[in-house]
């Protein structure tokens, strides 16, 4: 008698060969002296669920839960840096004052017992508009004064579009006394077991109002040429490197556009880009992250991202962020449909083209926190797509 041969499930055949495709993925990556499981990373995402800025259980049970969901590194949401002009939420976590360290404590250690490394996102808005602390929902009574907002020129704006005054200019002791908040968030960071920084250099936030020749108009060391413009995050890097030692990570966010100008540019070239990535890199910089609104958007006239770009200029590892699995067509490309450039498939071609190293997963990992573990396994089907409901009471 024959044995009796058993045919595998469909999903089983699927599951095996989707798992094939995005193996890549799950190779280890090396940033600085850290060691990262596998290329998917949790984008920081903004949620204002910190009351007072103090994280609770519930905030370390929402990174747990994604650590357990197979991500190979976390990088939190934004965090403000010790400086009284720094934020523009209310609930938006800090990196300072003994309750909220303590709350980061836990968010460490539930992080690290799952086996994943975890990055403190550090945070500056500049200019940028007070949104609660300075807005509709913030109560105010007649002797109400708005927080100090700093920036480069006192201006919010850009080329191309009306700039807005909003200030003044920051004085050379206001910008001493930031390079100093980030030094103070870092260590701060490292304290509660942090394997690391990233400083929020992106989106039009202050670091990136210094970098902008829209926003920054001044003629002094911290104006004018891009080494000069650049000054600010690069002294903030060379603290946070003095008080954390050679081990720490940092990571930097960057981008080219910004929120009030989704057509800015910080880098005409990739002279300009090289030149400002060696600055970043000799200040003590391991990782890029590179935001772009859409991973396939492409610079300098090329078939190469941001990410990619960085990477091949810098010599250092980049994490590439920008609409990865925001809808459902990613799911059908993995399966051989090529036909649709938001797909996973697509960013697995530049992955496996050694383009950047890791990729970023933001709104899809909120809606999906086993992201990591069902791509892995071949479970591409399983995951759900992004719903803004998802929000409401999202822990």
């Amino acid at each position: 008698m024959q044995d009796i041969q058993v045919v595998p499930s469909a999903r089983k055949n699927i599951e095996s060969i989707a798992g094939a495709r995005t193996a890549k993925l799950f190779e280890p990556v090396q940033i600085g002296g850290l060691r990262v499981n596998n290329r998917v990373v949790m984008s920081p995402m903004t949620r204002t669920m910190a009351p007072a800025g103090v994280p609770g259980d519930a905030n370390a049970a929402y990174y747990r839960k994604r650590a357990a969901g197979g991500v190979g590194l976390i990088i939190t949401e934004g965090t403000w840096i010790p400086h009284d002009a720094a934020a523009n939420e209310t609930d938006v976590p800090r990196m300072y004052g003994r309750e909220a360290l303590d709350g980061w404590k836990k968010v460490v250690g539930a992080v690290h017992a799952e086996g994943t490394p975890i990055l403190a996102q550090i945070w500056h808005v500049g200019q940028m508009k007070q949104h609660t602390i300075d807005g509709l929902y913030a109560p105010k009574g007649t002797d109400y004064r708005p927080p100090r907002r700093v920036g480069p020129s006192g201006l919010f704006g850009g080329i191309g579009k009306p700039t807005t005054p909003d200030g003044e200019p920051a004085l050379p002791a206001d910008l001493d006394a930031i390079v100093e908040a980030y030094g103070k968030a870092a260590f701060n960071a490292k304290s509660v077991g942090f394997d690391g920084v990233e400083l929020h250099a992106a989106h039009g936030y202050l670091l990136d109002q210094f970098f902008w020749p829209g926003t920054n108009r001044r003629e002094d060391q911290w104006g004018g040429s891009l080494r000069n413009r650049a000054r600010l995050a690069a002294d903030a890097i060379a603290e946070i490197r003095r008080v954390t030692g050679p081990d720490f990570v940092i990571s930097i966010r960057i981008s080219q556009w910004k929120v009030q100008d989704f057509a800015a540019r910080n880098w005409e070239s990739p002279a300009e880009l090289e030149e400002f990535a060696r600055v970043m890199v000799d200040a003590g910089v391991d990782v890029f992250h590179c935001s772009t609104r859409r991973f396939w958007e492409n610079e300098f006239g090329s078939d190469m991202n941001l990410a990619a770009w960085t990477k091949r200029l810098s010599g250092k590892p980049t994490i590439t962020v920008g609409s990865i699995g925001m809808t459902g067509e990613h799911i059908e490309t993995l399966m051989g449909d090529t036909a649709n450039v938001d797909s996973l498939d697509n960013v697995l071609k530049l992955v496996e083209r050694g383009d950047f190293d890791l990729i970023a997963i933001g709104r899809g990992m909120l809606v999906n926190p086993d992201w990591a573990n069902k791509v892995r396994d071949g479970r591409i089907d399983l995951l759900k797509p992004w719903n803004p409901e998802v929000l409401n009471g999202l822990i």
